[in-house]
């Protein structure tokens, strides 16, 4: 979760690389793609770790850092949150073949289906700066500016996936983006008053200033990041789940839920023990480093940083390419890697345009690397409800779901969420609007 926050809309591994299958196992044997080499793990594990991309990271480590232990209670409903979320995704794929982009136009009509594309369009675009600003704060920890790294790599990237043959590479920057495990070693090599933690987990403080609300806004939007949706629905279509088999892919998404999750607090954590106690607010990614020090010592800068190009390079090929599938599927469009501008020049103009414009921004003279990543998981759950309003619509319409329609419990859960996120959303905007209403 905390960012390859990785890896969304429609799987771009899936729809580069597959060409008909809807077996993992035919997929595996034909070497696919990111989708079809993970789905073996199952699609729910997958997409709730997508958030550990250089966004996700940024977040959790910023929340450590600020608020200590304070704001760990809020991992809790984010649990509760992002596991109904996902599960309810999940069993559309398996009940109706379709992926959420598929329902959306099929069942609201032209002019709802680009309201929410408008807004996946936006976050994830938001998401892909993000990136890419990953990938310049992890190689100017090497002493390579970003004027060189980010437009080699926006190239890098959007000649793999357009020219050659993205799936070789993307197994390598999978592997390196793991390091951000060592965050869990951390948290207890830095040896934390478990007690604190606890009372932080479980004792919710809440307050009312823009700091604190700018920052549960950021949590919910990289926890519970749009293209985290589509993105299991899709996963599952193409898994082959069918309604008879899905319980073993309900335990998966719970299962995947939670480890994502408890990644999340042990980053939290992490950075707490080491950077909260110590008065350093995060502001580079030198600094986010310094939490894993208790783990690798002087080579806790190398280690963040090979994570982080690892996690931001897979993320920035996969967030726009998914982007552009999902998008020229919903209204219409022609799409496919493998035809040309004049073939498809929305699918391949959305997917340049995103790279563009993350690199882009990320090259900005004196961008605050760090506060961008913050933002744009903010512009995450702005824009959350939209989609979450779409999903809820179609899980309880019995002409799609039949007896799979959500039950009471799950809806006053579901429609408490979508409510608890508009009013935080609301109430940031309005602090932004008005600065003195809060004090």
């Amino acid at each position: 979760m905390a960012s390859t926050r990785a890896e969304n809309v429609r799987d771009a591994g899936r729809r580069l690389w597959r060409r008909g299958s809807r077996r993992v196992q035919r997929a595996v044997s034909q070497r696919r793609g990111v989708l079809a080499y993970l789905a073996v793990i199952g699609p729910g594990m997958v997409a709730a770790n997508a958030g550990n991309d250089a966004g996700g990271i940024a977040t959790y480590a910023s929340a450590g850092a600020d608020y200590g232990y304070h704001l760990l209670w809020t991992l809790i409903p984010l649990v509760l949150a992002l596991g109904i979320v996902q599960e309810m995704c999940a069993r559309m794929g398996a009940v109706t073949g379709k992926g959420l982009s598929d329902l959306i136009r099929e069942q609201f009509g032209v002019r709802w289906t680009v309201v929410v594309m408008l807004a996946l369009l936006v976050a994830n675009g938001g998401v892909t700066v993000s990136e890419f600003v990953g990938i310049a704060a992890a190689t100017e920890l090497f002493g390579v500016p970003r004027y060189v790294s980010v437009p080699l790599a926006a190239f890098a990237v959007w000649w793999l996936v357009v020219k050659g043959s993205y799936r070789r590479v993307e197994r390598v920057f999978l592997v390196m983006s793991l390091v951000f495990l060592g965050y869990i070693v951390s948290a207890f090599l830095a040896r934390p008053d478990w007690g604190e933690v606890a009372r932080g987990f479980v004792r919710p403080e809440v307050r009312f200033d823009a700091g604190y609300i700018f920052t549960v806004v950021a949590l919910i939007g990289t926890t519970i990041s749009p293209y985290m949706q589509v993105f299991i629905q899709s996963s599952v279509v193409e898994k082959g789940v069918t309604e008879e088999d899905y319980n073993l892919t309900r335990a998966d998404v719970w299962t995947g839920t939670v480890f994502a999750i408890a990644v999340a607090f042990f980053i939290a954590v992490a950075t707490a023990a080491r950077l909260h106690a110590a008065g350093v607010h995060i502001e580079s990614a030198e600094q986010a480093a310094l939490a894993l020090e208790p783990l690798a010592g002087p080579y806790a800068k190398i280690l963040f940083g090979v994570g982080l190009f690892g996690a931001s390079m897979l993320a920035a090929a996969v967030l726009p390419l998914s982007t552009a599938y999902s998008i020229s599927e919903a209204l219409g469009f022609e799409k496919g890697v493998s035809r040309s501008f004049r073939e498809a020049p929305i699918f391949l103009g959305i997917f340049t345009f995103l790279v563009a414009v993350g690199g882009l921004v990320a090259m900005i003279p004196g961008l605050p690397l760090i506060s961008v990543l913050l933002v744009t998981q903010v512009i995450n759950g702005l824009l959350l409800p939209v989609l979450l309003v779409s999903i809820l619509r179609l899980v309880n319409n019995r002409e799609l779901m039949g007896a799979r329609v959500n039950g009471p419990v799950y809806n006053a859960a579901s429609w408490l969420t979508v409510t608890v996120v508009s009013a935080l959303s609301l109430l940031y905007i309005a602090t932004k609007l008005f600065p003195g209403l809060l004090g």
